[in-house]
């Protein structure tokens, strides 16, 4: 069930001091004060409107009995928080996350349209992801995707990441990621075969896995995932919306469309 036009305006004018009463019994000293300093602010706005006391208890009761009577809607109310307080916290990123390491890029590396994607090479999950991304790719000529290697999932899975680093610096950074995932989960074997498939320069590659800007950006893509609270892959940004797991190729183009469209 969705929001009411009615709930939507009680929770408006009573969420506040609710939300003010949880905190004061359960949260931070911080997060009581900033939520008392909110009940604060409600209270000058409702003297203004006219709206005493009496009536903004009416409306808080009113509200109380809703969700009890409705405890379906908390979740989908939770959902739209996350998503604002994760919109909040991709903004100053946005610039960070959406700059790919030279050469980590499919698509058209000119397009006006960003979709960033954090991988692992031996998740699961992101090698289902291939196919909807590629078909992205296909029908979407304004879309470049940057790719960010996140190893956190096998032992395996940094010198795989550390490889595909090398593939981008040599400009093969999509024949290197297609190959990964379509052989066998990373090792030493399989890391090997698909440089070969891409065709590195095996020597080349092998020395640039261990600079000190390989590093740097597997430490960045750790740092920023942190920031971003995302802790499993395949996670996407697009947008300034960040998305996380296998969600499919028809969520990623509705996803696109919107990026286009904002």
């Amino acid at each position: 069930m969705r929001f009411t036009p009615f709930l939507a305006l009680a929770l408006a004018l009573g969420g506040a001091g609710v939300a003010g009463g949880w905190w004061a019994m359960h949260g931070s000293n911080a997060e009581a004060e900033e939520a008392a300093a909110a009940d604060g602010k409600l209270e000058g706005q409702l003297a203004e409107a006219g709206i005493d006391a009496r009536q903004r208890g009416a409306i808080e009761a009113l509200v109380h009995s809703y969700i009890l009577e409705h405890p379906e809607i908390l979740p989908e109310a939770m959902e739209k928080l996350q998503a604002r307080e994760t919109e909040a916290r991709l903004a100053p990123l946005r610039g960070a996350v959406e700059t790919p390491f030279p050469g980590a890029v499919m698509g058209n590396p000119q397009g006006k349209i960003t979709l960033v994607e954090f991988t692992d090479f031996a998740c699961t999950y992101c090698r289902s992801s291939v196919a909807d991304v590629e078909a992205l790719v296909k029908a979407n000529p304004d879309l470049k995707v940057v790719v960010r290697e996140l190893p956190i999932i096998a032992p395996e899975s940094e010198p795989a990441a550390r490889m595909g680093l090398a593939a981008a610096a040599q400009g093969k950074y999509a024949a290197f990621h297609k190959a990964m995932f379509s052989g066998e989960r990373p090792s030493s074997t399989s890391i090997a075969a698909a440089a070969s498939a891409a065709g590195l320069d095996s020597a080349a590659a092998g020395t640039f896995t261990q600079t000190p800007g390989v590093h740097q950006e597997l430490e960045r893509n750790l740092g920023l995932a942190r920031q971003l609270g995302i802790s499993g892959t395949p996670a996407w940004s697009v947008g300034g919306k960040l998305l996380t797991g296998a969600i499919g190729r028809e969520a990623l183009q509705q996803a696109v469309d919107a990026a286009r469209k904002g």
